[in-house]
């Protein structure tokens, strides 16, 4: 899932933490049969922020541990169900940046590989970024 990452990567300049490939099952979807059996999702996260500072330390304190960033993926995608991946993927973009201040900028992409489409597809989905800046409350 990490095909259009590489494109903000280049307009979004500066360090980030990337977490690729995590795989949760949810609820999500407006057919009763996803929200009944429920269904894997894929999630992709950047977050862009200094990591200078713990270069240098090599400190856990002055970054951010992916495990943080990975639970709040799980619990948004594991938890209550959504109607529509823009939902999901605009909760975990808020959710890191309320979080976590020393992040500026935050790029999510949510995928469901199993989707009903007459054609093989490896998934389907949405990809949002968040700047500080312009961050909608979830």
């Amino acid at each position: 899932m990490t095909s259009s990452g590489a494109d903000y990567g280049e307009m979004i300049k500066g360090d980030k933490l990337v977490l690729r490939g995590l795989k949760f099952h949810g609820y999500h979807g407006v057919k009763p049969e996803e929200r009944k059996l429920g269904q894997k999702f894929l999630i992709d996260v950047d977050a862009w922020m200094d990591l200078q500072p713990a270069g240098h330390s090599d400190h856990l304190s002055d970054t951010i541990s992916y495990t943080a960033i990975y639970s709040i993926v799980k619990e948004v995608v594991e938890g209550a169900p959504h109607n529509l991946l823009e939902s999901v993927a605009q909760q975990i973009a808020s959710t890191v940046l309320i979080k976590f201040p020393q992040v500026s900028t935050v790029r999510v992409q949510v995928g469901k590989p199993h989707v009903a489409v007459l054609g093989p597809v490896d998934y389907l989905g949405v990809e949002i970024v968040r700047h500080r800046t312009t961050a909608v409350q979830s």
